[in-house]
């Protein structure tokens, strides 16, 4: 019995001590990162997404979106440091607070960065997405428990979607299904990258 207290005091002290440094240690480092700001965009980075989007990044957090897809384009070889500067900088913020504990090599879903523009250029808009959440995509699963099934009352909503259900009823997104648009579609890299700015001949000394 003595053994057998200490052997469980001893585990408990382990994990203890791995949840400290593990989860406690890494939330103490990012958590102290300053906002990257831009210049020339007058702004800091990572910027708080907006009114409905901000529910759908707490939404696309806790499906574990995270674990497929990344909001940072970059080559497999490369890896973005405290000290790189410009987008990479901004990008790297975003990635630490937003999306983190991605892999960029590892992601199966695509990149998500410039997510709304790319489908605002598509011309994929709104229900299009819902749909695809509903029913999964290409490697994506569905997310049917994002919708849920409602009896119609005079004519149907404009975001039912076009699937088929018991007579009389429609499928809707829920609250948490639009929180989740809104987010996606709001990731747009409409931004001027520091990179792409002319670059200015150097002037000697003086001149």
């Amino acid at each position: 019995m003595k053994n057998s207290s200490l052997f469980f005091i001893a585990l408990f002290g382990a994990l203890a001590l791995s949840f400290g440094a593990l989860v406690l240690g890494s939330l103490r480092q990012f958590g102290q990162l300053d906002a990257y700001f831009d210049a020339g965009e007058g702004a800091a980075f990572p910027a708080r997404a907006p009114g409905l989007a901000a529910r759908g990044m707490l939404v696309y957090r806790d499906l574990g979106c995270a674990a497929c897809h990344t909001q940072q384009v970059r080559r497999p070889a490369s890896a973005p440091t405290r000290s790189a500067a410009g987008a990479t900088a901004r990008a790297w913020r975003a990635t630490m607070f937003i999306n983190p504990g991605c892999n960029w090599a590892d992601a199966i879903g695509p990149d998500l960065t410039n997510f709304g523009e790319r489908a605002a250029k598509a011309g994929s808009d709104q229900g299009r997405l819902f749909l695809n959440l509903y029913a999964g995509q290409g490697g994506m699963p569905p997310y049917p428990f994002l919708f849920e099934a409602r009896r119609i009352v005079g004519q149907p909503a404009k975001q039912a979607l076009p699937v088929k259900s018991r007579s009389g009823y429609e499928v809707v997104p829920t609250r948490r299904a639009e929180a989740l648009a809104a987010y996606l579609l709001s990731l747009k890299a409409d931004f001027t990258y520091p990179e792409a700015q002319p670059l200015e001949p150097a002037t000697e000394a003086g001149k």
